[in-house]
């Protein structure tokens, strides 16, 4: 129904009964929107632009925010796992940034990843059982060739593609990943972990949007 929301902030509140919030002002229209106090700290005050996912459910309806659309993605996915909330989901979202939240589930790492308020190793290990393929199973993503991207020595084209998958399953069109991968590779020669390239991939795609 929504994608994203632009207007005035209003208040910002990180320890309320409620929970970590803002509130939005879109067109003399108060909306109240939820989010990561990590979120909040980089919200600034005046006009924002932020992503949003509408959560219905019978008695309530209610916002959550962000300030990209990868967040938010990456949110509606994790709650696509069973018994994980809007709560949880923005626990870890708060412990860990979008590239370090897929490095894990790359590493399939549970331990790290129950680093995480309220993510105990159990409820970890399914997450990653359950969302691992969303993001990173090949088989399910339309491929574009990235055979004329160069990698650096340190970096494989399996590397360089697996990025690419993680990108068009956050929504991007395969042209889109490529031209951030090669952005990235042009511009950060420094870049030599999967990670690396896919932190500065999503700044480059953020910029754009």
């Amino acid at each position: 129904m929504y994608d994203y929301l632009k207007g005035q902030v209003i208040s910002k509140q990180v320890n309320s009964y409620r929970g970590a919030h803002i509130v939005l002002d879109v067109n003399n229209i108060g909306y109240l929107i939820n989010t990561a106090p990590s979120t909040i700290e980089k919200i600034p005050d005046g006009d924002v632009k932020i992503y949003v996912s509408l959560s219905h459910k019978e008695e309530s309806m209610s916002l959550t925010g962000f300030l990209t659309k990868e967040e938010r993605d990456i949110f509606n996915i994790l709650q696509s796992v069973s018994g994980i909330g809007i709560k949880l989901a923005l626990l870890i979202l708060d412990e860990f940034s979008i590239a370090e939240l897929i490095d894990i589930m790359i590493r399939e790492d549970f331990k790290e990843l129950s680093r995480a308020k309220g993510v105990g190793a159990k409820v970890a290990q399914k997450i990653i059982l359950e969302l691992k393929d969303k993001l990173i199973n090949w088989s399910n993503i339309t491929s574009v060739d990235v055979a004329d991207i160069e990698p650096s020595k340190e970096l494989s084209h399996e590397a360089i593609a697996e990025v690419q998958s993680v990108l068009i399953s956050l929504g991007y069109s395969g042209n889109e990943a490529k031209a951030a991968i090669k952005e990235t590779l042009s511009h950060k020669k420094e870049c030599t972990k999967t990670e690396d390239i896919l932190k500065y991939s999503l700044e480059y795609l953020s910029r754009m949007s």
